[in-house]
C-alpha cells in the first residue's frame, strides 16, 4: 500500500509541477498584442491550469482514499480474490493509445495544424468511448458467470474502482466534446490549443491511475 500511495504522490507532484510551470511562465501583465492585454486571454489560460492541477490534487487524494481501504479490507477473512476478465488488457492497450493519440494531437494544435487535431481528436475520442465500452463489456461478463457486486467484498471493490476511474473520464469527454465540436465546425486549432493541452495532461493521470489501479487488483 505505502508503495502505491508514494507512486500516486509522485505522479500527483509532477502533474501539478508541470501545470505550474506552463501557469508561471504566462505572464499576464505582458502581451505582444494589445487585444490579448485587454481580453485578458493569459488570464484565463492561467485560471483553467490552475483549475485542472487543483481537481486532480482531489482526484489523486479520492484514489489515494480507495487504495488504502482495498488494501486493509482485503485482510479480512472474507475477501475472495476476484478473477478479473482479460478483456481488462484490450481496455488497458486503448487507454494507452488514447494517450498517446492525444499527445500527438497537443503536438499538431501547437503547430496549428487544423487537420490533424481534427482527426487526433477524432480518434483519442473514439479510443476512449473503447475503453469505457470495454469497461462495462467487462462488468457484463463478471455478471454473466454471477460475480455480482454483492458476491463479495472484493468485486464490489471492483465495481467501485471501475466506475469511479469510469465517471473521471466521462468528465474528461465532455470537454473532449466541446473541443471536438469547435474544430469540426470550423474553428481554427488555435482556438481549442489550450483544453488540447490540459486533456492531454488529464488523459495521461488517467492512464498512469488505471495502471496503478489494474495492477493492484492483478496482484490481489
Amino acid at each position: 500500500m505505502t508503495i502505491t500511495l508514494i507512486f500516486l504522490a509522485c505522479i500527483m507532484v509532477t502533474v501539478i509541477g508541470w501545470l505550474l510551470r506552463q501557469t508561471l511562465n504566462t505572464q499576464p501583465w505582458v502581451s505582444n498584442e494589445i487585444d490579448d492585454a485587454v481580453s485578458g486571454k493569459s488570464l484565463d489560460t492561467n485560471s483553467k491550469a490552475v483549475g485542472l492541477a487543483t481537481f486532480l490534487a482531489v482526484a489523486t487524494s479520492l484514489f489515494g482514499l480507495f487504495i488504502s481501504a482495498y488494501t486493509l479490507r482485503m485482510k479480512m477473512p472474507d475477501w475472495n480474490p476476484l478473477a478479473e476478465p482479460d478483456l481488462l488488457w484490450i481496455n488497458t492497450g486503448a487507454l494507452v493509445l488514447a494517450s498517446i493519440a492525444f499527445q500527438w494531437t497537443r503536438g499538431a494544435a501547437v503547430k496549428n495544424n487544423d487537420n490533424s487535431v481534427r482527426i487526433g481528436l477524432a480518434i483519442s475520442g473514439a479510443l476512449s468511448v473503447l475503453f469505457l465500452g470495454g469497461q462495462l463489456l467487462a462488468w457484463y461478463q463478471l455478471q454473466a458467470v454471477g460475480d455480482t457486486m454483492a458476491r463479495n467484498p472484493a468485486n464490489a471493490f471492483f465495481y467501485l474502482l471501475t466506475a469511479v476511474h469510469g465517471l473521471h473520464m466521462l468528465g474528461g469527454l465532455w470537454v473532449w466534446a466541446r473541443s471536438a465540436i469547435k474544430v469540426w465546425t470550423g474553428a481554427p486549432s488555435e482556438a481549442v490549443r489550450v483544453s488540447v493541452e490540459l486533456c492531454t495532461v488529464y488523459w495521461h493521470f488517467l492512464l498512469l491511475v488505471w495502471a496503478i489501479l489494474f495492477g493492484m487488483l492483478l496482484s490481489t
